[in-house]
């Protein structure tokens, strides 16, 4: 009979052991959880570190487009930075917008007057690039959306 109270004792023993590291497992799953929820790693994952990358990656491009110019090219784009700069900010030139009274910087003169003058920015140099791209598909008979 004694033998038979010990081996009862040592399961209800074995029991509570049990018992607490599953309270102490679930504790802590439960404050995972809870912490999870309340910054989820996917939104983080996919938002913020993903469009920081993404604007990383965008800015280095930038640069080594810049970069890779040679030095008369460089000097050239300055005189043409600066005179399209002053044709696109003209007030006759420029753009009405809600809220800006004399209008904002016409951006889109000063695009097309980079590209005509032989020094296209790196935004539009990177739309022919696609629009190149776009049309090598299209002849090779696949669709292009």
């Amino acid at each position: 009979m004694k033998s038979m109270a010990n081996a009862i004792l040592n399961l209800k023993e074995r029991n509570i052991m049990q018992i607490r590291t599953a309270k102490i497992r679930l504790l802590i799953l439960t404050g995972i959880g809870i912490f999870l929820t309340g910054c989820s790693i996917s939104d983080w994952y996919n938002g913020y570190y993903a469009e920081r990358s993404a604007i990383k990656e965008g800015q280095k491009n930038r640069d080594n487009y810049y970069d890779s110019e040679s030095p008369q090219m460089q000097e050239l784009r300055k005189h043409n930075d600066k005179y399209c700069s002053d044709l696109a900010s003209k007030p006759e030139n420029r753009v009405a917008r809600d809220g800006y009274p004399n209008g904002v910087v016409n951006q889109a003169m000063f695009i097309r007057c980079m590209e005509n003058r032989g020094t296209p920015t790196y935004e539009s140099y990177a739309s022919m690039q696609k629009k190149k791209h776009d049309e090598e598909r299209r002849a090779k008979g696949k669709r292009v959306m």
